[in-house]
């Protein structure tokens, strides 16, 4: 991918790597990042031109139906990162290390990516924590895993966080920034900054050379990233940092209704759709 051509949507024939989302941020080009968890979704996205596909524990929620990140496990990622690899060509794909898969040693650390990189392909893994995971970041980069790092509100985190709440006011502000400047000297390729006040995000950004990535940290971020079911309408009641780009919603409970219709009142098979 030559310094000419765009991160988003651009053509290159190959992955989007780390050495491009860098010269992304030196050439102060924006670009966005979408979770998904299934090959047919992570195609639609890797043809839009989407640069990087998030596997997110989140999947925890809206795959799986819990009502946190917490019990989601390797086992149950593992299958979903391999179906977006197969599913996409061009993106790179970075794999959640779910709650208990990392921080209990940088040993363990190891053994999860390990399990992602090795049995689904992925191309990079992203954890939780500031300078309690220093360790497991320097393992993994040490050992050739490209590690996405995630600071503010942490989902895993969110009994001791108190719930889902802004991060970083205050002085917690100025230990996030030291949180986020170790995590690069640690080996981190770029940082999410969830839910924490804008005017910290844009400092952030700027004492950063790695590419920070927002969600609900306003407008100064070098990328955007968003659960591809809150963005599309899916999500009843989504967060406050939630833009809607579509209801597909209404438009799955059209179609259904529609269907059950045609099937209930004869007029589905019709002759068309019938072998003869």
């Amino acid at each position: 991918m030559s310094s000419s051509t765009t991160l988003y949507g651009g053509a290159s024939g190959r992955r989007v790597t780390v050495r491009d989302l860098m010269a992304a941020k030196e050439r102060g080009e924006r670009w966005p990042m979408v979770t998904a968890y299934d090959a047919m979704t992570a195609g639609v996205f890797d043809r839009a031109g989407i640069p990087v596909l998030l596997v997110g524990d989140s999947a925890a929620m809206v795959v799986y139906g819990h009502d946190s990140t917490l019990p989601v496990t390797v086992d149950d990622l593992l299958p979903l990162t391999a179906a977006v690899v197969r599913g996409s060509s061009r993106a790179m794909v970075v794999a959640d290390l779910p709650f208990g898969s990392y921080q209990s040693s940088p040993q363990q650390a190891l053994e999860s990516a390990a399990r992602f990189m090795k049995e689904a392909g992925a191309h990079a893994v992203k954890l939780e924590g500031g300078h309690r995971v220093l360790p497991q970041v320097e393992a993994l980069v040490s050992a050739g895993v490209p590690v996405m790092a995630h600071l503010g509100l942490t989902p895993q985190s969110v009994n001791v966080l108190g719930g889902y709440r802004v991060q970083g006011r205050g002085q917690s502000g100025e230990e996030l920034m030291a949180d986020a400047k170790d995590l690069e000297r640690a080996g981190a390729f770029s940082l999410v900054l969830e839910c924490v006040p804008a005017d910290l995000a844009q400092r952030v950004t700027t004492s950063l050379a790695i590419p920070t990535i927002g969600i609900g940290a306003g407008a100064a971020t070098d990328a955007q990233v968003l659960v591809w079911q809150d963005l599309m309408g899916l999500t009843p009641r989504p967060a406050r940092f939630v833009k809607r780009y579509s209801d597909l919603a209404t438009e799955m409970d059209r179609a259904i209704r529609a269907f059950a219709d045609d099937v209930t009142s004869g007029a589905f098979p019709a002759q068309e759709h019938t072998y003869t």
